[in-house]
C-alpha cells in the first residue's frame, strides 16, 4: 500500500498564502516576523509569499513599525482595492446600497426612492442603487435581499407576487440579473441575511442552532441548524407569515397569497387594529408600539407613587379623576402589549415545538420599536406554552441586519474568489449563484 503523497510547491504555496491572507485579514496590519508566527511560517517562506501576494496585488506595504532601538519593520496589509462588492435591500418603498472593499470596510451607501408602481426596468433600477454607492472599482459580486425566496430547484423567485415584486417574475432571474448588472448576482430572502448578520455580529453569535423572528409590517423566520441556513425544498423555509394559526383563515378561505395564518393575526396592519380597540394610538404599527410600551411603563412608575398620592388628602377631585384616567390608559397599553405578545408567542410555540432551537432573536420594526418590554412579555407568553425554555433576544446588529448580512455574504463570495477561501459553511449554500 502507498504512503500519503506529498503536497506539491504549488500547493502549498497556495495553502500559505491563503493563511497569510487569512491572518491579514483578521489581524492585520502585520509585520512580515508577526505574519510568519501567526501562521507557523519560517522567515524565508514568509518573505516570499509577501513577495507574491504584492506582486499579485493583493497585499501592500501599509509604512514601518519602529521596533527596538535602530531597528524597524515593515508593517502589510491587505489591498482593499483588490476587488470591491454591493449588497442592495429591496423592499416595495427603496432599495438600499452599500459598497465594502475586500477588507469589508464600507466605502459608499445610497438609497432609492422606489415608488410602489416604479418607473423603468427592474436592472435599470438596481444599478442606478449601485450607482448612487459610488463604487471605487468594479464590483466582484453583489447580493440582493428581497422579500421573497428563490427555488433551488427553478431559479424563480416564490413566496411573493407580481404585485409584491413587480418586475422580478421573469425566467432566469439570477443569470439575467448578472448579465444586466456585469457582474456575479446572489439573491436572498432579506431574513435568511438579517440571519446571517445576527450570527456573524449580533445576538446569535456563538450559536450554531437559533431562529431568527422578524417581526414588521409582514412576518418571516430564518432557521439557522448545525451552524447554517436551511432554506428547504424551495427556499421557503422560514415563510413562517402563511403558517396556519388558531384565530385566522387559512388559505383555504382567504387565497393562497392573501393575508392568512400567522400573518393575519401579528402582522403590521393587525397589531395596529389590535392596539387601537385598547385605545392606544399611532401613525403606524411601530409609533402605536412604541407609544403603548411608554404608557406601560407610567402605569408601574404610578403604582410606585400611589401610596404618596393617597397620603395628598387635599388633592383636588379634577386630579385624581385625571390621575385614574391616565391609570386606564396605561393598564390597557399593558394589556395590548400582552394580547400581541400572546400571539406572537402562539407561532413560535409551534417553531420551537419542531425545532427546538436552544434561542430566538427577534428583529423588525414591531419587536425593536417593544423594546425589552416587548420581548419579555413575548418571552414569558412562550414559555408558558412549550416545553422547552429557549432564550429570547432582541437584534444587536446595527444599520440595518438585512443589508449587514447581503455585505458579509458578498464579502465571503468574493474572497472566496479572490482570496481563494472556502466559503464560510453558513453562506455556502446560497443558490443559486
Amino acid at each position: 500500500m502507498s504512503g500519503p503523497v506529498p503536497g506539491t510547491p504549488s500547493l502549498l504555496r497556495a495553502i500559505n498564502d491563503r493563511a497569510a491572507l487569512r491572518v491579514l485579514l483578521d489581524r492585520g496590519p502585520l509585520t512580515r516576523p508577526e505574519i510568519g508566527t501567526l501562521t507557523g511560517l519560517s522567515k524565508p517562506t514568509a518573505s516570499q509569499l509577501l513577495a507574491r501576494l504584492q506582486e499579485a496585488g493583493l497585499v501592500v506595504l501599509d509604512g514601518v513599525r519602529e521596533g527596538l532601538p535602530g531597528r524597524t519593520a515593515e508593517v502589510y496589509r491587505i489591498n482593499p482595492a483588490a476587488a470591491y462588492v454591493g449588497a442592495l435591500d429591496v423592499t416595495p418603498d427603496r432599495i438600499e446600497a452599500r459598497v465594502a472593499d475586500i477588507t469589508g470596510t464600507v466605502v459608499g451607501e445610497y438609497t432609492l426612492p422606489t415608488p410602489r408602481r416604479p418607473g423603468g426596468e427592474l436592472v435599470e433600477r438596481l444599478n442606478a442603487a449601485l450607482e448612487g454607492a459610488s463604487p471605487p472599482g468594479p464590483l466582484r459580486q453583489v447580493v440582493i435581499g428581497v422579500q421573497a425566496a428563490l427555488d433551488p430547484s427553478t431559479g424563480a423567485l416564490g413566496y411573493a407576487t407580481a404585485k409584491d415584486m413587480p418586475g422580478w417574475q421573469i425566467p432566469g432571474l439570477v443569470p439575467a440579473l448578472s448579465e444586466g448588472l456585469g457582474v456575479p448576482v446572489a439573491v436572498e430572502n432579506d431574513v435568511n441575511l438579517a440571519a446571517l448578520a445576527e450570527q456573524a455580529h449580533g445576538a446569535a453569535r456563538g450559536h450554531p442552532d437559533f431562529v431568527l423572528l422578524w417581526a414588521d409590517e409582514g412576518i418571516g423566520a430564518a432557521v439557522v441548524l448545525g451552524g447554517r441556513l436551511h432554506r428547504g425544498a424551495t427556499g421557503g423555509a422560514g415563510e413562517v407569515g402563511y403558517m396556519p394559526t388558531p384565530g385566522a383563515p387559512t388559505a383555504r378561505e382567504a387565497g393562497r397569497y392573501a393575508n392568512h395564518g400567522y400573518q393575519a393575526l401579528t402582522g403590521g396592519p393587525a397589531v395596529l387594529r389590535l392596539l387601537r380597540s385598547y385605545g392606544v394610538r399611532g401613525a403606524d404599527f411601530r409609533q402605536a408600539i412604541a407609544n403603548a410600551v411608554r404608557a406601560a411603563e407610567s402605569a408601574t412608575a404610578g403604582r410606585a407613587a400611589e401610596s404618596a398620592s393617597a397620603q395628598r388628602a387635599a388633592e383636588s377631585a379634577t386630579a385624581r379623576r385625571a390621575a385614574e384616567s391616565e391609570a386606564r390608559r396605561a393598564e390597557d397599553a399593558r394589556a395590548g402589549l400582552r394580547d400581541i405578545a400572546a400571539r406572537l408567542a402562539v407561532g413560535l410555540a409551534a417553531i420551537t415545538s419542531v425545532l427546538d432551537p436552544g434561542l430566538i432573536v427577534l428583529a423588525g420594526g414591531m419587536v425593536m420599536a417593544g423594546g425589552e418590554t416587548l420581548r419579555e412579555l413575548v418571552e414569558h407568553e412562550l414559555h408558558a406554552l412549550t416545553i422547552p425554555r429557549p432564550r429570547l433576544r432582541l437584534s444587536s446588529v446595527e444599520g440595518g441586519p438585512v443589508l449587514a448580512g447581503a455585505l458579509d455574504l458578498a464579502l465571503d463570495l468574493a474572497r472566496a474568489e479572490v482570496f481563494g477561501f472556502t466559503p464560510d459553511n453558513a453562506r455556502a449554500g446560497a443558490t443559486p449563484l
